[in-house]
């Protein structure tokens, strides 16, 4: 992953809208939610969600898939692991074993 990769998807989750979408869609696992109940469970208006999914889905962090009137969302599974594996890469000057466990949940979180 390139750096400028990295930085629109940590953009894209800089606010806390997106954070609890995110959240919500990796314990959803990819199955994933309809737009409507994501915007239900954050607390914002239908509106309001399509905008952040929109900046969410053009990062790569989550994919929409169309199912008659409605469109739902699940994480990007790939996405999230190129930016986790970014972020860690040199975790620990390569001994991941010295994060602890936060390195291990990262790298089992979306399985």
């Amino acid at each position: 992953m390139r750096d400028h990769a990295a930085v629109e998807m940590l953009s894209a989750l800089a606010h806390e809208h997106r954070v609890k979408i995110v959240r919500l869609l990796v314990r959803a696992g990819p199955s994933g939610v309809p737009s409507s109940e994501i915007a239900n469970a954050v607390g914002i208006s239908p509106t309001g969600a399509s905008f952040h999914l929109k900046e969410l889905d053009r990062a790569g962090l989550i994919a929409s898939t169309r199912q008659g009137r409605f469109i739902r969302y699940a994480i990007h599974d790939g996405g999230i692991r190129q930016l986790l594996a970014y972020l860690t890469e040199d975790c620990c000057q390569g001994q991941p074993e010295l994060c602890g466990d936060a390195f291990k949940k990262s790298k089992t979180m979306c399985r």
